[in-house]
């Protein structure tokens, strides 16, 4: 589920009127005024009107009623608008897929809320608002505390006998005797804490510390260097991201590639690489065929009929005519043997004769040479027909086989099983343009220059802080032991201030009750909302929150432990465990953040709902909100994220500010 528009007209925080486009991913929305826009309240207005009127509140004037509007994109992938005027009726509509128009689905608050909730796949406004909406007023520290829960006491002592109180009733108020110019409220003293008492040695306290100053300076230095190792951690952070924009693009690539080479190739199959051409080309290649063979057999008929017309040839020497021409013309010659004198003229006949057989003889060869040739030209039919098959056999064999390899009745269906093999290397090639261009950009390539050295600087820095020794204490918990041990030294010195003691005050001095455990609650309603039990939630959550809270307390927190009941340990950097709630309010805040954070990560793999955050992190450290900022851009990529602060940085951040 996401919106995908709100629209405006009278509500206070937003423009007079207007309408506000929203995409997914992580948006900053900025207000128009220094007040921040009740986006969370507006929405649950909306969304869970309970049709008493109470969001008239929402109405910048009283003058005019106030309208708003919400557009959203439901479980069920089908587009909503849920139409109010606040403190007044309403109505929910659906867009038709079909026909792209809206159409009324109710006008009755109860059966809109009820449709929200079972088709539209919205959950229990407590589990909506206490899980989705981000708001100030949620944090710990800006809650109320809870009212005659025991504060705790582990290692402190009362000075004060059991009924004897200082303001119980009937009981003066006591009043320590203090040295000239030592007033309780004088500035640079306070109130004794309970549990500390009087140094037996002063001067060994003393020398204690002197050490402990010493070891405060060396923890300074190693946390300033620890400092700058987060924050050029941070720098590596936003470098790796950039360079990881790349993930998806390399995937799809990869994922393409296996595709491209999993396809069968023509020359896997055994065909040649032009199978498709020789498919297109396979109908003209075929008339080709009938064409030649049909002017082949053509010429063969006339062949035959002129091989018909023609006569027997009748051997030479059964040639009646031949022989009288040879015997005229012996007889001729002979003749002229004689020695008579017109005898011999008798001898010259022999020459015609003679010329009269070698014409026969002629005219016997050139018709033994037409019929042979006739025969030859059955032999050449029969040549030029082998080679026209063959030919065809060449260039059609490839794609008969290919109709049995491919299981399709005729050539035309060929191309089609090869296409996808082209068009997944068409989609291979664009895929590696994209990569280039995006890794030949000069961010991404200024980010991969610049990683390399920030690691490096990283590890310079590492470096000097294994040189400063390998356990080092917490900056805070020196400043503490400090503290105690002057304490100590002071009411060594001074006896009298032990009396003014009060039970019940922390470690520090002074008396607060601890703040309230959020986890309960939303470990609970986690449960709720994935349909498991609590137990389960925590295994689900533990290790994300962990990373979360460590990277948001730089590193002052080695981990996070809870009960069955989601009752809440946290364990420091030096191995103390101790309830949240007895932590420093601001970094209760924190674990409440990163719990929170936690929550619509694991959620939103399953349920996706939009988180509204609303003026969440105001008072907030500064530093801290650049990675703040990026933790909501990271929730981002896995459901809508819409930030209303008026903050530059984190608009930059974003995916794309929106102003209200």
């Amino acid at each position: 589920m996401h919106f995908v528009e709100v629209a405006v007209q009278n509500v206070r925080g937003f423009s007079p009127a207007g309408r506000f486009a929203l995409k997914t991913g992580y948006l900053v929305l900025k207000p128009p005024t220094a007040e921040l826009s009740p986006l969370a309240g507006l929405s649950l207005a909306l969304l869970y009107a309970d049709g008493r009127g109470g969001d008239a509140a929402l109405a910048a004037t009283t003058q005019k009623a106030g309208k708003a509007a919400l557009t959203l994109v439901g479980q069920d992938s089908v587009t909503y608008r849920v139409l109010r005027e606040l403190g007044g009726g309403g109505s929910l509509h659906r867009l038709n897929p079909a026909t792209k128009q809206p159409e009324l689905v109710s006008q009755d608050t109860a059966e809109a809320n009820q449709f929200l909730r079972g088709q539209v796949g919205l959950p229990p406004r407590t589990t909506f608002e206490q899980l989705f909406c981000l708001q100030a007023a949620q944090l710990p520290s800006r809650r109320p505390r809870g009212a005659g829960r025991p504060a705790s006491t582990s290692g402190l002592r009362a000075h004060s006998s059991p009924g004897m109180h200082p303001s119980s009733p009937g009981m003066p108020a006591m009043r320590s005797p203090t040295s000239p110019g030592m007033h309780p409220s004088s500035p640079g003293m306070s109130i004794s804490s309970p549990g500390v008492l009087p140094a037996s040695d002063i001067p060994a306290a003393e020398a204690k510390v002197r050490e402990l100053e010493k070891e405060l300076v060396f923890c300074r230095e190693v946390d300033n260097l620890q400092f700058e190792v987060d924050g050029l951690n941070s720098q590596v952070f936003d470098l790796e991201s950039k360079l990881r924009g790349t993930d998806g693009l390399k995937e799809k690539l990869r994922q393409a590639e296996e595709a491209w080479n999993a396809e069968p190739t023509p020359e896997s199959m055994g065909l040649p690489q032009d199978i498709v051409a020789r498919a297109e080309r396979y109908p003209r290649t075929l008339a080709r065929r009938d064409e030649a063979m049909a002017r082949l057999q053509s010429e063969r008929e006339v062949a035959d009929e002129e091989a018909q017309r023609l006569p027997d040839v009748e051997p030479l020497v059964r040639n009646r005519n031949f022989w009288i021409a040879v015997g005229v013309g012996v007889a001729c010659f002979v003749a002229g043997l004689f020695p008579k004198d017109w005898v011999r003229y008798v001898a010259l006949l022999d020459i015609p004769a003679f010329g009269f057989a070698a014409v026969l003889a002629i005219r016997y060869v050139d018709e033994l040479q037409d019929k042979d040739r006739l025969s030859r030209r059955g032999e050449m039919f029969t040549v030029r027909e082998k080679k026209i098959l063959e030919e065809f056999e060449a260039e059609a064999g490839p794609v008969r086989k290919a109709l049995e390899v491919f299981d399709v009745d005729t050539p035309k269906d060929i191309p089609p099983r090869l296409q996808r093999r082209e068009q997944l290397g068409a989609e291979v090639a664009q895929l590696r343009a994209q990569l280039v261009s995006m890794e030949k950009h000069p961010e991404f390539m200024e980010a991969a220059h610049q990683l390399p050295v920030l690691r490096q600087q990283i590890e310079l820095l590492n470096a000097k802080i294994s040189e400063k020794g390998a356990f080092v204490r917490d900056v805070r918990e020196v400043e503490r032991e400090l503290a105690r041990l002057k304490e100590s030294i002071a009411l060594a010195r001074n006896p009298q201030m032990a009396a003014m003691g009060m039970p019940g005050a922390d470690v520090a001095g002074g008396s607060m009750e601890p703040l309230e455990d959020p986890a309960p609650m939303v470990l609970s309603l986690a449960g709720d909302l994935l349909a498991t039990d609590v137990p389960a939630v925590i295994g689900m959550m533990r290790e994300r929150c962990v990373q979360y809270f460590s990277a948001l307390t730089e590193r002052r927190y080695a981990s996070v432990e809870w009960d069955r009941d989601g009752r809440t340990m946290v364990v420091t950097s030096s191995g103390r465990r101790m309830p949240v709630g007895e932590l420093p309010p601001r970094e209760v805040d924190l674990f409440f953040l990163s719990l929170r954070l936690t929550v619509v990560e694991k959620v939103s793999a399953r349920v996706k709902l939009p988180l509204l955050v609303e003026d969440a992190l105001v008072g907030l450290d500064e530093s801290r909100l650049p990675l703040l900022g990026r933790m909501l851009k990271h929730l981002g990529t896995l459901t809508q994220v819409l930030h209303v602060t008026p903050h530059p940085g984190l608009a930059q951040l974003s995916d794309g500010p929106v102003n209200l």
